[in-house]
């Protein structure tokens, strides 16, 4: 079935905005910087890649969901570990469909977290379920043809089996009458925060890129995580060229920190992050990057990133792209190799 047409435009963006100083920047590098690579903590079973980790708790374990490339597309998955270094893989979340919109693409993130540094980072429930995001699209193919953004729901968010997607369609898609000029090619991770406070009015947030001459990160809300109002004009982060993308958000204090990849507006692809007072307005780190290529399993790519902390110890998840294949990695605000064994 064809997307549900749209019937406004955007919702205004507040004017002006705080800036974030530069004390107060050095002040979030030197909280969230993990120095310390682990390595490899999860690789892709008979040559698949594997991508895009996004780790929350429940009960007494963490929990991954990740994201699987075989070739065809996208299918999503869920690891377990009881100390954020060790992974056991349980199942797949959202698998191949046949005659759908997301038949053949279906990469889930997390929606609802506790967002606040060192807090619970347990998932949130809305009307009784838990909640995904997912880039969903039916074309075959790394990321081909025009991929939207879609939900999924589940009782259980720990147990490997299949989600409920929501709806015959995607919630966002490139080709809805109010789409902006930065998003007008295709769209791609999401990230769905729920804010208390209702900074912009609403509830729920979402930050996802989109490409239209090249990749941005752009904003949307809603009411209810069913209908979603694309906020503002204009992307919330642009650096001009190559690829911005796969936020994260996390609060310290009353600064909202946006972890992010950066690609090609500077070499290789590598973590960094941005700050903000308001959601919308947001001061970029200019400074060390947080994690770029340095060792043979992240020497192309270190990117797409999910950041918890777990007593006093920041764990930084990414996407490495290097001698062995894609996988996914970790780095640490201190060195665990040697307590890990």
């Amino acid at each position: 079935m064809a997307p549900e047409p749209r019937v406004r435009g955007p919702v205004p963006a507040p004017e002006g905005g705080e800036i974030v100083s530069d004390q107060v920047m050095d002040e979030i590098y030197a909280k969230v910087k993990t120095p310390s690579k682990y390595g490899v903590v999860l690789k892709g079973e008979q040559g698949n890649m594997v991508d895009s980790p996004s780790v929350f708790r429940h009960g007494d374990k963490w929990y991954m969901v990740y994201i699987i490339f075989d070739g065809r597309g996208y299918e999503t998955a869920l690891a377990e570990s009881i100390d954020l270094l060790h992974w056991n893989k349980l199942g797949k979340l959202l698998a191949f469909q046949e005659d759908t919109w997301d038949a053949n693409q279906a990469a889930g993130y997390i929606a609802l977290q506790d967002h606040e540094w060192q807090g619970s980072y347990e998932l949130n429930q809305h009307d009784g379920k838990y909640w995904m995001s997912y880039l969903g699209g039916n074309s075959t193919g790394y990321e081909e043809g025009m991929l939207s953004i879609g939900l999924a729901t589940a009782d259980e968010p720990n147990v490997a089996k299949p989600w409920a997607r929501f709806a015959q369609n995607p919630v966002l898609t490139p080709k809805q009458p109010d789409v902006r000029e930065f998003e007008d090619v295709t769209l791609y991770k999401s990230h769905i925060m729920r804010d208390a406070s209702e900074t912009l009015g609403y509830p729920y947030v979402m930050f996802y890129n989109a490409k239209g001459e090249y990749e941005r990160i752009g904003m949307a809300v809603s009411k209810d995580m069913t209908t979603w109002l694309r906020h503002g004009s204009e992307p919330v982060i642009d650096n001009g060229s190559g690829i911005s993308g796969d936020a994260q958000i996390t609060k310290i204090g009353r600064v909202w920190v946006m972890f992010y990849f950066g690609a090609f507006w500077q070499p290789n692809a590598f973590e960094t992050f941005a700050c903000s007072y308001d959601l919308v307005h947001w001061t970029k780190w200019t400074g060390p990057h947080l994690i770029e290529p340095s060792e043979p399993w992240d020497q192309q790519y270190a990117h797409k990133p999910w950041v918890v902390v777990y007593d006093d110890v920041v764990y930084h998840f990414y996407n490495a792209v290097g001698n062995e294949g894609r996988v996914i990695a970790l780095a640490t605000s201190r060195d665990l190799k040697a307590t890990s064994q």
